[in-house]
């Protein structure tokens, strides 16, 4: 910045909480800052509350609490403000029947001024998807694609994709990820990308964040998570000097405990020595594993609470899990 002052992040969550009908609490006091020109995985189960998180940052879900910004604009407030910087695919791809994909392009341009129409369809007949086809005729993973050369056609700063790999054969899962690393280095966009394939994470993205049960369990850059981060095999007993976080079982069935360095530690401990050190998958399944003891937690504490409380009590106790 020429005055001196921090830069506005790409995206910021402060105290985020979406509460839906009959008390369903999708997200919990979520707070979060994504830097321009990053690239930012999302890693949660269903029901995490990852696709209300990019539909907030939308404007197609309103905050119950706290408040989300896009390059500092509210999308609540000013959706067309927000959308101008935003490109967004959704989990499922949302096409019209009776449009062509050309159609689809030519929608695009019509409602967001500057649209690449030519790079956009250059990039599908590059990957065999006919223009003058219907989404009928598409399967799930060309649907997608459709979707993402919109997306990077408008030429938006912040791209938001959530699980656009799932529908995605191995080839063109590899080929999505190509033209979205082409697009950022061209014009460094923010990219919030939500998925289930550790490995896609890991290839492309540089921070990752664990989500579950409407939380944020783990929010740290991949260069440096490995290297606070151990794992031991077997029934073995906690080293001194490390955390645990986690059990869970590996391929074979047999127990995996993920570790982790106390905050602060600068030497290595006797326990470092011992455990070696954790891929990202065991990272991502350590937290989760964490995430359901908590949650399994407080509904046990709810159950006590509102067994030995009046209903009045029992509601508040409710609301405020």
């Amino acid at each position: 910045m020429v005055d001196g002052s921090a830069p506005v992040p790409a995206l910021e969550a402060g105290g985020l909480s979406k509460r839906y009908r009959r008390g369903v609490l999708a997200l919990q006091a979520v707070d979060l800052t994504v830097a321009a020109g990053s690239i930012t995985g999302l890693v949660g189960p269903n029901a995490a509350g990852k696709s209300t998180l990019m539909k907030t940052f939308v404007g197609f879900e309103r905050p119950t609490a706290g408040e989300v910004r896009v390059h500092g604009v509210d999308p609540w407030r000013d959706r067309a403000g927000a959308l101008d910087r935003l490109g967004y695919v959704p989990q499922s791809p949302s096409l019209y029947r009776s449009l062509t994909v050309r159609e689809h392009l030519d929608l695009a341009a019509h409602v967001r001024p500057g649209f690449d129409h030519v790079s956009a369809g250059e990039h599908l007949s590059d990957i065999d998807i006919p223009l003058h086809s219907r989404p009928s005729s598409l399967s799930g993973g060309q649907q997608a694609q459709v979707m993402l050369a919109i997306a990077l056609g408008t030429g938006a700063d912040v791209l938001l994709l959530d699980e656009p790999l799932a529908s995605l054969d191995p080839l063109a899962r590899t080929e999505f990820l190509a033209l979205l690393r082409s697009a950022i280095r061209e014009r460094r966009a923010t990219v919030l990308l939500t998925s289930h394939i550790v490995t896609d994470i890991e290839q492309i993205c540089d921070r990752l964040i664990v989500l579950g049960i409407g939380r944020i369990l783990f929010d740290d850059a991949l260069a440096t998570a490995p290297a606070v981060h151990r794992a031991l095999a077997g029934y073995q007993t906690v080293p001194d000097g490390l955390v645990e976080v986690g059990r869970f079982p590996d391929d074979s069935g047999e127990p995996i405990i993920l570790l982790r360095t106390p905050e602060g530690s600068g030497t290595a401990s006797s326990g470092e020595q011992v455990a070696r050190p954790a891929t990202l998958d065991e990272i991502v399944k350590g937290y989760l594993v964490a995430g359901r003891r908590l949650h399994r937690a407080a509904a046990t504490c709810c159950a006590r609470w509102c067994g030995s409380s009046g209903s009045s009590t029992a509601s508040s106790w409710r609301a405020w899990l």
